[in-house]
């Protein structure tokens, strides 16, 4: 991040870059076929204006990536029973749906799976380390491991319309799948 204050004007800029980033990322499908022209022309500012709040376009992705992230794993949620992990779910499934847009987005294009890994990284250590201090089971990281990376397949596949399930849907089988796996 470039500009060092960030005032009211500098934050209204940032989310017009976001939000014209966002629009031309759901047109291209592609990080790579976005220029900074054409993200500029969208946001209806200079190129000068944009270099001075970011380096290049990788930044803004990275900031969009990171927020959403943010929003997702919430790093000071302290997972100590089933219970909480279950609850976990039901947050990021509530996220999910607040910000479906956003996510939408983020999701439908080639350059989703480093968001997904880096989401599906953070929440299985999180799941892993809450799981561990009450289950012996010899392979529960592995096991974290294979639950987490079906969640995140399920979730590119309802965001890129694959399927024809509903995120609560998608929730009640999380559930359920989470109970049977670690009982």
């Amino acid at each position: 991040m470039k500009v060092k204050c960030l005032n009211s004007s500098s934050l209204k800029t940032r989310d017009s870059i976001k939000k014209a980033f966002a629009l031309l990322i759901n047109e291209k499908k592609d990080l790579t076929k976005i220029t900074v022209k054409a993200l500029v022309a969208k946001a209806g500012i200079t190129r000068s204006t944009f270099y001075t709040h970011y380096t290049s376009l990788e930044e803004v992705a990275k900031e969009y990536e990171t927020e959403a992230i943010d929003l997702l794993c919430n790093e000071n949620l302290l997972l100590e029973t089933k219970e909480d992990i279950i609850n976990y779910f039901n947050n990021i499934i509530k996220c999910l749906k607040e910000n479906e847009s956003t996510y939408k987005l983020l999701i439908s294009t080639n350059d989703s799976l480093f968001f997904l890994e880096k989401l599906k990284r953070i929440a299985s250590e999180k799941i892993y380390n809450a799981l561990k201090n009450f289950n012996s089971n010899p392979y529960l990281e592995l096991d974290v491991s294979f639950f987490m990376s079906g969640i995140c397949t399920e979730i590119i596949k309802y965001f890129r319309e694959y399927n024809h399930y509903t995120l609560d849907e998608l929730l009640l089988n999380i559930q359920k799948w989470f109970k049977e796996i670690f009982p």
